[in-house]
C-alpha cells in the first residue's frame, strides 16, 4: 500500500542506479544509458562549464587541489628553472 506517488512508500522500489562514477571528473554523475558525464560532459572533448555557474567552475578549477606541480612553479620560475646545481656553503663564523 501507499506505493502510488513518490514519496515515503515507493522509495522502497528505487533500486536502478542511472548513474555511476566517470573515469574523468570521479563524481558519481555518469549516466548509464545516456553514456555521459552530467558533471564534465565526458566523453566529449571539452569539460562541461557554465558561465552561469561561476560557483561550480571555482569548486574545479586550478588551485582547489594539491598542485603537486604547480604550488613550486613560481620558484623555479624565478631562478630561471636551474638544475644540478648546489647552494653554496656560509662561512662559519
Amino acid at each position: 500500500m501507499g506505493k502510488k506517488g513518490k514519496g515515503t512508500g515507493s522509495f522502497g522500489k528505487r533500486r536502478n542506479k542511472s548513474h555511476t562514477m566517470c573515469r574523468r571528473c570521479g563524481k558519481k554523475s555518469y549516466h548509464i544509458q545516456k553514456s555521459t558525464c552530467a558533471n564534465c560532459g565526458y566523453p566529449a572533448a571539452r569539460k562541461r562549464t557554465y558561465q552561469w555557474g561561476q560557483k561550480a567552475i571555482g569548486r574545479k578549477t586550478t588551485g582547489t587541489g594539491r598542485m603537486r606541480y604547480m604550488k613550486d612553479l613560481s620558484r623555479r620560475f624565478k631562478n630561471g628553472f636551474q638544475e644540478g646545481t648546489e647552494a653554496k656553503k656560509l662561512p662559519s663564523a
